[in-house]
């Protein structure tokens, strides 16, 4: 059975997309704000270990709920409007592409990053986490930009 067609699942459609925007804007956006706002205090040594361990939880299960709806709702998107053939040979199938790589990367780089804060802050440490975990949240927060180029390339029309 090949993909679904436009007027299939008029319902389901828009909700997958709503789906995987809303959780792509929760997670670019919590990336961002823990490496802008929350990671230099924590480097200064200007925020209390309970905060920061409390924003780095909360991080990690955005990241990982996040995990979830990415593919459920990606994995329902790429089958209705995708082959194979499309995603691989084509200009905007490589973009999917490309957003799905960035995405597995942005993923890992939060949970290295969530990690060496966590294990940090358990042995009552504030500083050195921070700064272990520096360059995987650099790291992730370029790649969520990169997330967002490619997902403006994608919804240009006439683009590709």
């Amino acid at each position: 059975m090949g993909p679904a067609r436009s007027g299939d699942m008029n319902v389901l459609n828009p909700v997958m997309w709503s789906v995987h925007v809303g959780f792509a804007v929760l997670w670019v956006g919590s990336v961002l704000f823990v490496t802008l706002a929350v990671l230099p205090p924590a480097l200064r040594g200007d925020i209390g270990t309970t905060a920061l361990g409390s924003v780095v939880g909360r991080l990690r299960w955005i990241t990982r709920i996040g995990a979830v709806a990415f593919v459920l709702s990606g994995g329902h998107m790429a089958g209705t409007l995708y082959t194979v053939e499309s995603l691989t040979g084509t200009p905007r199938g490589h973009l999917v592409l490309t957003m799905l790589a960035l995405w597995f990367v942005g993923t890992g780089l939060v949970e290295v990053a969530g990690s060496k804060l966590a294990d940090g802050l358990d042995a009552d440490k504030l500083r050195e986490p921070a700064r272990d975990a520096k360059p995987f949240l650099y790291g992730a927060s370029a790649v969520s930009v990169g997330l967002i180029v490619t997902a403006g390339l994608l919804a240009s029309p006439g683009l590709f």
